[in-house]
Formats: C-alpha cells, structure tokens, sequence
C-alpha cells in the first residue's frame, strides 16, 4: 500500500512539472511577398508619397524619422 501511494506522488508530482513546461514559440507574424513601399491599397497615406516608388518611400520614412517620431527633435523645438 504504502509502494503504491509513493507511485501515485511521483506520478502526479511529474504530471504537475509537466504543466509548467512552457509551450513553443514560433514566429508567425506577417508573411507578405510584397514590398513595403508598394502600399497597402488604403486611401490613408502620407501627401506626396506616390505608391511602388522606392525613393519616394525611403524620402517619406526619413522625414517621418527625423521631425514626426524623434522626440528629441520635437522637444527642442518648443
């Protein structure tokens, strides 16, 4: 009896560490073949960026950077 009750604690003592296991993390996301700067077909885009123009993109990223999301630059100019 007392060889089953010590079966019986391993066992659930095991099944409860095995619940603690994290599970596996794979890396969906957005899996597209298209290019970034082909658009997304929205009627929402910056004035001035014209759709499948890597350069005009990469100008539109750039002031993007530099005055509308840099902080710094924006705190300074107050």
């Amino acid at each position: 009896m007392k060889r089953i009750s010590i079966t019986m604690t391993a066992v659930l003592a095991l099944a409860g560490l095995a619940a603690c296991t994290e599970k596996p993390q794979t890396g969906g996301g957005i899996k597209s073949d298209a290019v970034p700067y082909a658009g997304t077909g929205s009627n929402f885009t910056q004035p001035g960026w014209k759709v499948g123009d890597k350069t005009s993109w990469e100008q539109q990223l750039k002031a993007r950077q530099q005055y509308g999301q840099n902080e710094y630059t924006r705190t300074q100019s107050k």
